[in-house]
């Protein structure tokens, strides 16, 4: 396999917004005096508009192809690929997302997304964990298996390998349902060691999310029936359906009906007023997602999840379920502000998008980028709305005032003003809980949209800083809502980090719009502005946060006999150190027909791996170079032959740490 060779052609988002009602104007308002000139996407990067019969037809394609793909990429002989979700680019290039399994157990965190050229040959793969994915044994000791939490809910404990840290164990996860602090429902996932009783990991799978709600003003709705009979039942948009939980917690509910298709009256003391609401806001983020990004629905299958509204009793937030693929709405302190809203609503089915595509794990740093993605497409659904009722903003439930003293929830523009979000990344934000811990991404989009500073954005006055006192220039929130779609279901895994989604974004920048380009640099600019990586004009474009370390993970193919090379290009003062260390992963049988170099910029090797017979499998090593002769600048490459045949294999990945 080899990485991306020239930059590809893709294409143009198809349509506008289709307009909600006469008030609703289409298109984004030009509300970015700032930003820089702005390049169009480049038409054939973009994700094409998939009919059932075409995604169900890649989708068995690729299920088809999956034990090719498996061999292609050196997985072992007990493992197996099952395909979860498919995108296809304007110019043929696909992108499949699988889930592994292990002598048929669910591998957690081996998820991998494979990039196909429009001839089917593999250009890119973007694996959750490059750990190579093998246990001891599948059997484990009943002693140390998780008994059924008794609350409903509540799953049997499931055997599962455990990869998204560290080295692949055999482990339990169970599900504990119940009921969280502010009366949220609870699907709390525990991973266990199945040989230790360890607990190795845990996070909640109910994603939460608050906003405003009743402020968007007359609407038209998406409904069905006639002559007397309606419902909130909206054919045009997946069958997507509201219903009437009435105070209940558990349950459908009842689907809203009505005789004259007259909903509501804008007063919470009328039961169908949160129903038009969130039946409004999920039309407004399924036709933001169908127009914008070409996906026909969340799931890209054309099926719409459902709304649920009147959750309890004074519920103050509002939740995504993947196991009912449903939003739930609460009505608010007491019951008179419904959570109901154009940013709640398309928060909330975010998240359903993120379960689909990354998968991103609600917790750690993953966490707060899927709680951050979910802010991010919140606004941008907002922005698009372009309703004058609820103006769009970079504010996270501004008018619900849960606090009493009229302020929002989040800050996109300087996160901190909240009194408990991040503004920047640190190495132990990975501990904060994620709707704080999603501070850093959501600064990050503010920035790439509208840049630094003070600025007053339809109406709403914003001032942000940057980590580095160094400013930003926006590129617009059209360009920087495309960035992290493509790189959010092209690039991103369960368990991409900060780290890694700054790399995503930079793979997605450069796909769109070339990597000379002002997007490409903006995105560089505005992640290290929250102190993840360096500006690309200081140094290190390709660093992530915390060390010197420079990292390349795409799989390479070595030709059986034959020579590969994988490149780092590092941008970086000063002379390489006399410990630089090169940590290598390469998946090869027979690991003694390799033949392995580090190549400096200036063509000068340094031999880290000579020629055996050691008939042992992969090279998994770390070596240190005195480099101290080298300049750091430039490009490093990792020379590997294969100088017998018979035996094959691959570069998984390597980094350099300076």
């Amino acid at each position: 396999m080899t990485g991306r060779s020239t930059p590809r052609r893709r294409a143009t988002a198809t349509g506008a917004l289709v307009a909600a009602s006469a008030l609703l104007a289409v298109g984004l308002q030009a509300q970015v005096s700032t930003a820089a000139p702005q390049a169009k996407p480049d038409p054939g990067a973009l994700s094409v508009k998939l009919s059932p019969s075409q995604r169900a037809e890649l989708l068995r394609d690729a299920e088809a192809d999956g034990p090719a793909t498996a061999r292609a990429l050196g997985l072992g002989t007990k493992e197996r690929l099952v395909v979860r979700d498919v995108v296809k680019n304007a110019d043929g290039t696909v992108h499949t997302r699988y889930e592994r399994t292990y002598d048929g157990l669910p591998v957690l965190g081996g998820d991998l997304v494979v990039e196909e050229s429009p001839g089917g040959a593999i250009a890119e793969v973007a694996k959750a964990t490059t750990a190579k994915i093998a246990v001891p044994t599948t059997t484990a000791p009943a002693s140390k298996k998780p008994a059924k939490a008794a609350a409903e809910g509540s799953s049997a404990p499931r055997k599962v390998v455990w990869a998204a840290d560290g080295e692949p164990v055999l482990a339990w996860e169970r599900v504990v349902g119940g009921t969280q602090e502010d009366g949220t429902p609870s699907e709390l996932h525990i991973v266990t060691d199945a040989a230790t009783g360890e607990k190795l990991a845990e996070w909640e799978g109910v994603h939460t999310g608050t906003g405003e709600s009743m402020y968007s003003g007359r609407v038209a709705l998406g409904t069905s029936g006639s002559g007397g009979s309606y419902t909130m039942t909206d054919a045009g948009r997946g069958n997507h359906r509201t219903y009437d939980l009435n105070g209940g917690s558990s349950g459908t509910g009842t689907l809203f009906s009505d005789a004259d298709d007259l909903w509501g009256n804008g007063s919470p003391s009328n039961r169908q007023t949160a129903g038009v609401d969130a039946h409004y806001g999920a039309a407004l983020t399924w036709d933001y997602y169908k127009n914008v990004h070409g996906r026909n629905g969340i799931r890209n299958d054309g099926k719409a999840p459902y709304s649920r509204v009147h959750y309890g009793n004074a519920y103050v937030n509002a939740f995504w379920t993947d196991s009912c693929f449903c939003m739930t709405y609460g009505d608010g302190a007491n019951n008179a502000k419904p959570l109901t809203s154009i940013d709640v609503a398309a928060h909330e089915m975010t998240h359903g998008l993120t379960s689909n595509t990354a998968g991103l794990r609600y917790s750690g740093e993953s966490g707060g980028l899927n709680e951050a993605t979910s802010d991010i497409f919140a606004a941008a659904v907002e922005f698009r709305a372009n309703n004058g009722s609820d103006v769009g903003d970079y504010l996270v439930g501004e008018k619900i005032d849960i606090r009493g003293n009229g302020t929002p929830l989040r800050y996109m523009d300087k996160p901190s003003r909240d009194g408990n979000s991040k503004d920047y990344w640190y190495s132990g934000i990975g501990s904060v809980d994620v709707h704080y811990s999603s501070g850093p991404a959501n600064h990050f989009f503010y920035l790439l949209s509208e840049g630094s500073g003070a600025k007053t954005i339809n109406g709403v006055a914003y001032d942000s800083p940057t980590s580095d006192g160094k400013p930003v220039t926006g590129i617009g929130i059209a360009a920087a809502e495309k960035i992290w779609f493509k790189a959010l279901t092209e690039k991103m895994t369960s368990t991409t980090n900060y780290a890694g989604a700054r790399t995503a974004t930079l793979s997605a920048a450069a796909d769109l719009f070339g990597t000379d380009s002002v997007q490409h640099k903006a995105v560089a600019h505005a992640w290290a502005a929250v102190n993840v990586g360096s500006r690309p004009d200081d140094g290190g474009n390709e660093q992530p946060p915390g060390d010197n370390v420079f990292e390349n993970t795409d799989d390479h193919a070595i030709p059986d006999p034959g020579t590969v090379e994988s490149s780092i290009t590092v941008n970086r003062s000063g002379s390489a150190p006399s410990t630089l260390k090169v940590d290598v992963d390469i998946v090869h049988t027979y690991r003694g027909d390799l033949v392995i170099d580090l190549v400096a910029p200036d063509g000068s090797t340094y031999r880290l791996k000579n020629s055996s017979w050691d008939s042992g499998d992969d090279v998994r090593a770390s070596y240190t170079v005195n480099a101290s002769s080298e300049a750091a600048s430039g490009t490093w490459k990792l020379r590997v032959q294969d100088v017998y045949r018979t035996d094959s294999g691959h570069i998984n990945s390597w980094k350099l740490t300076f």
